[in-house]
């Protein structure tokens, strides 16, 4: 297992006072938990992998997905068994569209 953190200082979005969980480990692919967290503004992604030595593909899509998003005061956690770039952005994606829908 691998352990690889990000943070990204300049976020504008924040989040609602809630968490949300979106994908299941389990399946052999991943799942995200995302929250809102005093981050002083940032966003912090921690993700937890199975494949090992991926580090530039994974700063790759986090620096992409920090791109559409600019969260603020979040935490995001990444458990991966392995999933695809593609699959790493949609579950993303499809978890902070989740946690905004909740909160409209």
């Amino acid at each position: 297992m691998e352990t690889l953190v990000y943070q990204f200082e300049n976020g504008n979005r924040p989040l609602p006072a809630t968490a949300q969980v979106v994908g299941v480990v389990g399946s052999g692919n991943l799942e995200v938990l995302i929250e809102s967290a005093p981050q002083d503004g940032a966003c912090t992604i921690e993700i937890k992998t199975a494949a090992v030595g991926f580090g530039a593909t994974w700063q790759a899509v986090m620096h992409d997905f920090n791109a559409r998003w600019l969260l603020a005061n979040a935490r995001i956690t990444i458990n991966d068994m392995g999933a695809t770039p593609a699959v790493v952005s949609l579950r993303l994606d499809q978890a902070v569209e989740t946690i905004l829908e909740g909160a409209a």
